[in-house]
């Protein structure tokens, strides 16, 4: 496989085998850069940076690298990088040679799994964890799990030779033999590791005194080496391996945010919205089941005359025993379990059934609903929502689906997306896209999907008081969005200065406290 890049890193030129392995077009491929090829993850955004910076300075690079195709499926290819200068130009171009290894790779990831042995370290697997883990829990055995990471493994790499970074990790993993030697250890990743101890937080961090001791030697050099983990208890903290391993994995996170170098328990705060999300995660079903959701109202106002042009609905949850679920807690959980396709349409049927109710009173108010992407990849999506607005005798034209910048993004690149949305459209049913200028920095979606809208996100509004910048920033937006024959809403508008400085500067239409709570259909009065 053969790829030209330019010198921002965008896609110039690739031959039909990149084309075929990435499921990409040449149309779609060209202009998207060297970054949207691999997995947005940390892990995978850090190689891909590395890896510029290294082409950028003038060096070739070559190594293994985990990829991503059009659909999102990862791939493995060998890479050789080469970057391409003249002598008084600089950098003119780079050009990457790529073999597909993905077959190589899944079936030495297969054999890793049925082993229980990492075959480099002598540890554990990821699989024989899980095993030990969950026959410790029937047991109900009390146990300390303690995630680590080796920080910044991928730059130390990439400063030494392969044999020196293997040396490195089995050095590592002697010392965590050495100082955790009656404990379980597992390697379930390149740098990362497990530790089951029945110990508590104040000897696991006793293994950050031990590195610092017992220094790795590469080369008769010293290695400055820290690493970052996260605790948590069994029955104390979490109940199952997945619950143990996501909890640790998410005490690590904060831990590398605030710097790295430590191992510690997962603060209170982020203790006490991780479990908050699992109780709703299992509780969820039962909501839908039980009819707990409910939908609530808030109107959105036209500026310049003062009126309730629309009615965004919005899907409540209250529980006795968690209290209020907002969406920003409930929606992406549910796209988690797959619970949000029940939940959208229960939105949309509700919806539905309120504005066919206020046509034959002869209001025609239209109803703003949100879809997700998850939604919509669903190939009879577009079907089960004609379907709805027909049993509710709703016109098309009375409802409207807001969708996201992530959501425009992916629809720019699935064909069935975008051809669900324009059938819509020609139903009569109108797009706006939520949260502008929150996500992805490309406008060419705008000029392709069928949006009519567009919603200055909120993080903006709010500031627009108090920041010249932002003010100017907001005031782009308007006349980008007029510019492109758009209607442009401002959300989030608390205050009446927020809503005197969105109607100077010209936006169409404002959403927000100030102009009214979300609220149950009983609260609304169309005749005020």
């Amino acid at each position: 496989m053969t790829t030209y890049l330019d010198t921002s890193g965008a896609i110039t030129y690739t031959n039909n085998l990149f084309l075929e392995t990435s499921k990409w077009t040449p149309k779609r491929v060209l202009g998207k850069t060297i970054w949207q090829m691999f997995p947005e993850t940390t892990e995978g955004q850090d190689q891909a940076h590395l890896i510029w910076e290294q082409l950028s300075s003038k060096s070739a690079w070559s190594g293994t690298v985990e990829k991503v195709n059009r659909l999102g499926e990862q791939y493995f290819v060998n890479m050789t990088a080469i970057p391409i200068h003249y002598q008084d130009e600089g950098l003119v171009s780079i050009v990457l040679f790529e073999m597909d290894i993905t077959e190589d790779v899944q079936l030495r990831d297969r054999l890793e799994k049925i082993a229980y042995v990492d075959h480099e370290t002598g540890l554990m697997s990821r699989h024989s964890l899980e095993s030990t883990v969950n026959r410790l829990i029937a047991n109900n055995d009390h146990f300390t799990f303690v995630y680590i990471t080796i920080d910044h493994f991928y730059t130390l790499k990439d400063l030494h030779s392969d044999d020196e970074a293997k040396e490195i990790i089995k050095s590592f993993t002697n010392r965590m033999k050495r100082f955790f030697k009656d404990d379980s250890i597992a390697r379930i990743g390149t740098n990362e590791f497990v530790v089951l101890t029945q110990f508590g937080s104040w000897y696991v961090e006793g293994f950050l005194d031990f590195l610092k001791m017992h220094p790795i030697y590469i080369n008769n050099t010293a290695l400055e080496l820290s690493v970052s983990g996260g605790i948590v208890r069994f029955p104390e903290d979490q109940p199952t391996y997945p619950h143990l391993m996501k909890t640790a994995l998410t005490a690590t996170r904060e831990t590398i945010d605030e710097g790295g170098g430590r191992i510690r328990t997962l603060s209170a705060e982020s203790h006490k919205k991780l479990n908050r999300k699992a109780l709703i995660d299992r509780k969820l079903q039962t909501a839908i089941i039980e009819n707990e959701l409910q939908v609530v109202y808030q109107p959105q106002v036209e500026v310049t005359t003062g009126k309730v042009i629309l009615y965004e609905a919005l899907v409540r949850w209250n529980n006795s025993e968690l209290g209020t679920v907002s969406p920003d807690e409930l929606i992406p959980i549910a796209e988690e379990n797959g619970f949000i396709h029940k939940i959208g349409a229960f939105v949309l049927k509700e919806a539905a059934g309120l504005a066919a109710k206020w046509h034959a009173e002869g209001h025609d108010l239209t109803i703003s609903v949100n879809s997700s992407v998850r939604e919509f990849s669903n190939p009879d999506f577009k079907k089960e929502i004609m379907q709805i607005l027909t049993k509710a005798s709703c016109p098309p034209s009375l409802i409207q689906l807001e969708i996201t910048e992530k959501f425009a993004f992916k629809a720019e690149e699935e064909s069935s997306i975008f051809r669900q949305m324009n059938e819509l459209q020609s139903e009569g049913i109108e797009f706006a896209l939520d949260d502008f200028g929150t996500g992805y920095a490309s406008f060419r979606y705008m000029q392709d999907l069928p949006i009519s809208k567009i919603k200055i996100d909120k993080f903006f509004v709010q500031s627009i008081t108090t920041n010249e910048q932002t003010k100017k920033l907001v005031e782009g937006m308007i006349q980008f969005g007029k510019s492109m024959g758009l209607y442009v809403i401002a959300e989030g508008v608390e205050t009446k200065m927020q809503y005197s400085i969105l109607k100077d500067l010209g936006v169409d239409a404002v959403q927000g406290y100030y102009l009214g709570l979300p609220t149950s259909v009983q609260n609304i009065n169309l005749h005020n």
